[in-house]
């Protein structure tokens, strides 16, 4: 999935352990809570119009990412300052494998187009492994350009829930 949702379930996890458990399990359980979601919601990715490589020639597809990076932006901007914990781990995965693993790949492979170094350490092998174990039944819609809708189902859904919530954008 994209970056929004991951910030919006991540919001929702620190509301809900803020306002259920004391500290320091507050803390403890956001941090547990929002990487083990970023499992669960790439296990849902594959029911999303969601290209593992990127169709720079495809129109759609690019109106579709400049509009995704767009929110997900304006996400971190508008719920940066309170929640920064949990968005921070529930996206420590992409961080990881994205802005730290692949390039420092990209570069050893340069040298040695063989090379396997880094794939043992991708946090997304992990994912895979719970889509394969308990998510194998979901459909495969990757390329599907409906798929956006669900996602923007799945935005719209937990944007609502935290108006429920009464997620705050401001320091209290």
């Amino acid at each position: 999935m994209e970056t929004i949702t991951h910030n919006l379930v991540a919001v929702v996890i620190q509301i809900l352990c803020f306002n259920f458990l004391i500290y320091p399990w507050n803390l403890i359980f956001t941090i547990i809570f929002a990487f083990i979601s970023h499992i669960i919601v790439d296990d849902f990715a594959v029911i999303t119009y969601h290209t593992p490589d990127p169709q720079k020639e495809d129109k759609f597809w690019l109106i579709w990412h400049y509009f995704i990076y767009g929110v997900s932006l304006f996400s971190i901007v508008i719920f940066f300052i309170p929640y920064w914990l949990s968005m921070l781990f529930a996206n420590i995965m992409d961080l990881w494998d994205w802005f730290t693993l692949r390039p420092i790949q990209k570069k050893i492979r340069k040298k040695n187009p063989e090379s396997k170094w880094g794939d043992k350490y991708y946090f997304h092998r992990i994912v895979d492994w719970v889509r394969d174990k308990l998510f194998f039944w979901l459909p495969r819609r990757i390329y599907k350009r409906s798929g956006v809708f669900i996602e923007i189902f799945l935005i719209c859904v937990l944007s609502i829930s935290l108006i429920f919530l009464e997620a705050s954008i401001f320091i209290i």
